[in-house]
């Protein structure tokens, strides 16, 4: 069993309101959920609202499996309009 996870540090550059913020974010972390059934939480920069610090989590059989839905995830979050990924950080326990 692998535990695996990876955090975005993302700008939002169209946000102007904390409110947008929340529009972007909610987006973004339905759309993980959803899609690769990971956990996703704002871990971080709540109260600033031209940035955003999201992160996922997923338990898997082994490595690879991990390192596939994590780069499936990656892809999500690069293609989404509204974030510029700024720095990630991915780890992965065995």
């Amino acid at each position: 069993m692998v535990v695996a996870s990876q955090t975005w540090e993302l700008s939002l550059p169209g946000c102007s309101s904390l409110k947008e913020k929340r529009s972007v974010v909610r987006s973004l972390r339905d759309r993980l959920s959803s899609r690769f059934n990971v956990s996703v939480a704002e871990t971080g920069l709540q109260d600033v609202h031209v940035r955003a610090e999201l992160s996922v989590a997923l338990v898997a059989s082994d490595g690879r499996m991990a390192e596939s839905v994590l780069d499936k995830t990656d892809r999500l979050v690069e293609s989404h309009g509204g974030a510029l990924i700024v720095r990630v950080h991915r780890e992965i326990h065995s």
